[in-house]
C-alpha cells in the first residue's frame, strides 16, 4: 500500500485512574481543537462518578505511597522525567498543538517540565529537613517536629499551560507523599492524558496520580464537597468558581491553596510542598530530672 493511500491511525485518549485508562463512564466526549480550531481528538468528558472513582482510588494508594521512603519516591520522580525524555517528541507535538506555540518553543517547554520532574525528585528526602526539625523548649525533653503528607488532594490544573503548569501543580503534591485527583486543562487535556501514559509505564503506583478531562467546573464542585479529599489546588480556578470551591471545601476543613499569578517557567521554591504538608511534633523526656543535672 503506498502512502498515498494509508489512513492515518488517529489516537483514542482515555482517563487515568487506578493505575488504568477507562473511558468516561457517561460515555461522553467533547472535541479538542488547536490554538486555530483545527479538530485534535475527542477527549473523554469525565462525570462527577469519574471524579468519586478517583478520590476512592488515591486513598486507596495513600498508604503505601505515604509509606514509602523519600529517597524511593525520588527514583520514581526521576523515572517520570526519564520516561519523558524518551517520548520528548510526541510531548513537543502536542503542546505546539496545544498551546499554539512553535516547534522550537514548544521543545523548550517540555524540556522544562522534565527538567521539573527531576528538580522535584531531588527534595524528595530534603523537605523533611528544611521544615522538620528539633525545636528549643524550656524543659527536660526533645522536642521534634516532622512533616506529613495530608492525603488526597484534588488538583486543578492551569488552564493555559497544558504541560509545564501540569507537572508544577503535579510533581509538588506526589513528592512530598500526597495522591492526588487531577482535573487537566478544559481546552487543552491531550498532553495530561498522554502524560498518564507515561506515568503507568514509571513505577508511580496506581492510584498516586487519578487525570480527569472535562469540564473543570463541574469536576471540581464534587471533588470540593468530597469529605475524603483532604486539599485541593484552585490553580486553574478563576476567581468565580475559586471562590464557591473554597466554601464547599470549608465543610470537611480541607486545605486550601488559592489560585495566583505564577511563572511556571521560574524556578519554583517549595511552597507547592509545604502547602500540602501537616507537622507532627514528638515530645520525649530527655532523662534530665532538673537545671542541676540529676537524672534517672
Amino acid at each position: 500500500m503506498s502512502d498515498a493511500t494509508r489512513l492515518s491511525v488517529f489516537k483514542t485518549y482515555k482517563l487515568y485512574v487506578g493505575g488504568k485508562f477507562p473511558r468516561s463512564e457517561s460515555g461522553r466526549v467533547y472535541e479538542v481543537t488547536d490554538s486555530k480550531g483545527n479538530w485534535l481528538a475527542n477527549a473523554p468528558q469525565s462525570s462527577r462518578k469519574d471524579a468519586r472513582d478517583a478520590v476512592v482510588a488515591a486513598r486507596k494508594a495513600f498508604g503505601g505511597w505515604s509509606g514509602a521512603t523519600a529517597y524511593n519516591r525520588g527514583q520514581v520522580l526521576y523515572r517520570v522525567a526519564e520516561m519523558l525524555e524518551g517520548r520528548k517528541e510526541q510531548f513537543v507535538r502536542e503542546v505546539a498543538e496545544a498551546e499554539g506555540l512553535s516547534k522550537a518553543k514548544a521543545s523548550a517547554v517540555v524540556d522544562a517540565a522534565i527538567d521539573r520532574w527531576v528538580w522535584y525528585a531531588g527534595w524528595t528526602d530534603k523537605i523533611a529537613q528544611v521544615v522538620g526539625g528539633a525545636n528549643p523548649v524550656a524543659g527536660p525533653y526533645f522536642n521534634l517536629s516532622s512533616p506529613e503528607p495530608t492525603g488526597v488532594v484534588a488538583v486543578l490544573a492551569p488552564q493555559d499551560s497544558s504541560f509545564l503548569g501540569l507537572v508544577s501543580v503535579i510533581a509538588p503534591v506526589i513528592a512530598t507523599g500526597n495522591t492526588a485527583v487531577v482535573i487537566a486543562s478544559a481546552k487543552a487535556p491531550l498532553p495530561a492524558l498522554s502524560l498518564g501514559e507515561v506515568l503507568a509505564t514509571s513505577d508511580v503506583p496506581g492510584g498516586v496520580v487519578n487525570i480527569l478531562s472535562g469540564s473543570t467546573a463541574e469536576l471540581a464542585a464534587p471533588l470540593a464537597a468530597h469529605q475524603d479529599v483532604n486539599a485541593i489546588d484552585l490553580a486553574g480556578a478563576d476567581a468565580e468558581l475559586a471562590k464557591e470551591l473554597e466554601i464547599a471545601a470549608a465543610d470537611n476543613l480541607k486545605r486550601v491553596l488559592r489560585p495566583q499569578p505564577v511563572d511556571h517557567a521560574a524556578t519554583p521554591g517549595i511552597d507547592r510542598m509545604t502547602a500540602f504538608l501537616e507537622t507532627k511534633t514528638v515530645w520525649h523526656p530527655t532523662g534530665a530530672l532538673g537545671a542541676s543535672g540529676s537524672s534517672y
